[in-house]
């Protein structure tokens, strides 16, 4: 089975409310959508969700980025292969990770259709159910707090809120929810490089002195500051997980090497794709941290991958994959399933995927 053509398209969908970070306000999901197609006629489909205020990757770069340089170099290529696909993937260009992840993504799905087998079997086949939270975007006090309910009365137990706006907004928003959930639900905070070192460090003691119970807070500094990333987790109590500073696996050595964090956000757009994320989780392995596997604001296709790498691996304990779960339709035939807080993988080869239903594709791709 050899790759003989790649198409790209894209797909729009609405979400079900805005999404607010302390880095953006989004109302719909635009999502480019690729299908590698092999000389068997079977399709292989990757994503990419353009973000360009996290990985610099906007729709008309991954498109170019996947039409003019990396499509080329990969067509003849045997998808059984896989080594050598992925180390010339790698090779094609510099940075670009949210187009690479979509062609990663596709030819693993190929790799996975070619040998009958599903994407979270090849990865290690631990378990077929995941756990995932659900996001509450960054809001007043009072909103949030009705976010929060609403969730949990959908099935979630595990919350996470969006903070890093203003911190001692911060410091009511989460103590209005977590008086109004009580304690059996975990609630987890994403500042999204929202404070600066000292002001993180002050917040985050005021949740503790506070008895908030947070489970964990995630990016609380600028992405470049791993210094300051090092001071938060090394002056609070609660731990402290990297997103944007773990971008790739340099970064996430660095990362490691200097202790700078408790915990790593695995991204596949961040990480350039399923290859190099595996590579992350067994970095992470080896020092002892574990890993949540987290998304950017995408389909199903990315959240199927993403959660097939979740679930073979053990060192992956903790998932942040409600993107799909945040748009107001599922334009995405098979993958994975939703039910409540849970996410249930299919034993079908590779991610199960079948049709892409309104994709568009891309004149001129």
């Amino acid at each position: 089975m050899k790759i003989s053509s790649i198409k790209i398209g894209k797909i729009s969908i609405p979400l079900k409310k805005p999404f607010k970070t302390a880095l953006r306000q989004v109302t719909s999901a635009e999502d480019i959508i690729i299908k590698v197609i092999a000389d068997s006629g079977e399709i292989g489909y990757g994503n990419a969700p353009p973000t360009a205020v996290i990985t610099g990757d906007s729709q008309d770069s991954v498109v170019a980025a996947i039409r003019d340089t990396i499509g080329p170099k990969l067509i003849g290529m045997d998808i059984d292969n896989l080594e050598g696909i992925m180390t010339l993937l790698d090779a094609s260009m510099l940075h670009n990770q949210s187009a690479k992840a979509a062609v990663d993504i596709a030819v693993y799905d190929l790799f996975g259709k070619r040998h009958g087998i599903a994407l979270y079997k090849l990865f290690g086949g631990l378990r077929s159910t995941l756990t995932t939270d659900l996001t509450i975007s960054v809001n007043d006090p009072e909103e949030m707090v009705r976010d929060s309910l609403e969730a949990i009365a959908a099935g979630y137990t595990e919350l996470k809120l969006k903070v890093g706006t203003d911190a001692d907004l911060d410091v009511k928003r989460v103590n209005a929810i977590r008086s109004a959930v009580g304690h059996s639900v975990k609630i987890r905070l994403d500042a999204n490089q929202g404070w600066t070192p000292k002001e993180a460090v002050r917040t985050i003691r005021k949740f503790e002195d506070a008895g908030l119970d947070i489970e964990l807070i995630e990016q609380p500094v600028k992405a470049h500051d791993f210094e300051g990333l090092k001071y938060v987790t090394d002056h609070v109590e609660t731990n402290i997980m990297a997103d944007e500073s773990a971008f790739g696996c340099h970064e996430v050595f660095r990362l490691l090497s200097m202790r700078a964090c408790d915990l790593i956000n695995i991204k596949l757009m961040k990480a350039g794709g399923l290859h190099n994320a595996l590579k992350i989780a067994h970095l992470a392995e080896t020092m002892g941290i574990q890993c949540m596997m987290g998304c950017m604001l995408e389909s199903k296709v990315g959240i199927t991958a993403a959660a097939s790498l979740a679930a073979g691996k053990q060192i992956i304990g903790k998932s942040d994959l409600d993107a799909a779960v945040l748009l107001a339709a599922d334009p995405v035939v098979g993958g994975v399933r939703f039910e409540k807080n849970k996410i249930l993988l299919s034993d079908a080869p590779g991610l199960g995927i079948t049709e892409i239903a309104g994709w568009q594709e891309i004149k001129g791709s």
